[in-house]
């Protein structure tokens, strides 16, 4: 199988290329290729011959995209649409990857994918917009929703909790906030079986289980070894520019339905600890 990654230097992208063999694969930066550019993502697929394309570039600074909103809409929805359309030009399969933030947060259970979509920010507005879009030009797309991504290598959560603990002797963390982290090493994992499988429509995927931000912060410090004290405090006590979810915990099944299964979270964190401090 010929597979073109876009966003290959991100946190999603460099775990894709490390996980991915036995296909060809082709890794693409934006500086290979700016996705805003429809003859620049047009030349690159028409040069990679693609069956699969994955696109992971994405512009992902939630609270940046509410003073900056025609750079996140230019990239995350116009620039997938120029992806979709040289993919479909191509006659090769999409894999789109979206967010926990198409959804309002309103819910007390896990979100299913035919859920109604309602963005509260602009980044959340950029993914919703996108997945429509590209649902009408490319019909057997796959969209691949996930939430509260953590790596190696790049800014993250679990980074700066880590980082902040070294020099603090506690830390505040919003508690009425909650998801479900995912360690890019297994959502790579699932987007290459996905993509194997053939998979269509919206999957949600992210790592098994749910908790808040503290919840998550707590786990990290306490796994780390380190004896910082992780305090919870409300979303008003830490506002922010953009509107967050206060609920966009992700329902398995749509996942579990094409045969694929990830790890629980709190593995998920000893395995990023583990290859963190390995780096």
């Amino acid at each position: 199988m010929r597979v073109t990654i876009f966003g290959a230097s991100g946190l999603l992208g460099r775990a894709l290329m490390r996980e991915w063999s036995g296909d060809e694969v082709v890794g693409l930066t934006s500086q290979d290729a700016d996705i805003r550019d429809a003859a620049q993502v047009q030349s690159a697929i028409q040069g990679t011959r693609p069956q699969w394309v994955v696109l992971a570039a994405a512009y992902t600074d939630v609270d940046g995209a509410e003073s900056n909103p025609d750079r996140a809409l230019s990239v995350n929805r116009d620039g997938a649409l120029n992806v979709a359309q040289a993919a479909k030009q191509a006659g090769a399969r999409l894999l789109f990857l979206s967010s926990d933030y198409v959804f309002d947060g309103k819910k007390k259970s896990p979100y299913e994918t035919g859920d109604a979509r309602n963005p509260l920010g602009v980044y959340a507005r950029s993914k919703a917009e996108a997945e429509t879009q590209l649902l009408e030009v490319l019909p057997d797309v796959c969209i691949a929703r996930t939430s509260w991504l953590f790596g190696v290598g790049g800014r993250c959560f679990p980074d700066t909790i880590l980082k902040l603990a070294a020099n603090r002797p506690a830390l505040d963390v919003v508690d009425d906030q909650r998801g479900g982290p995912t360690y890019c090493i297994d959502l790579a994992r699932a987007i290459i079986e996905l993509c194997r499988k053939n998979a269509t429509g919206i999957v949600h995927a992210t790592n098994a289980g749910e908790c808040s931000w503290f919840e998550f912060a707590r786990a990290i410090v306490s796994e780390a070894g380190l004896t910082t004290e992780v305090r919870p405090i409300s979303t008003q006590q830490m506002p922010r520019p953009a509107p967050r979810p206060a609920y966009s915990v992700l329902s398995a099944k749509s996942l579990k339905s094409w045969g694929v299964q990830m790890p629980t979270w709190q593995d998920a964190l000893q395995r990023y600890l583990k290859e963190r401090s390995a780096s």
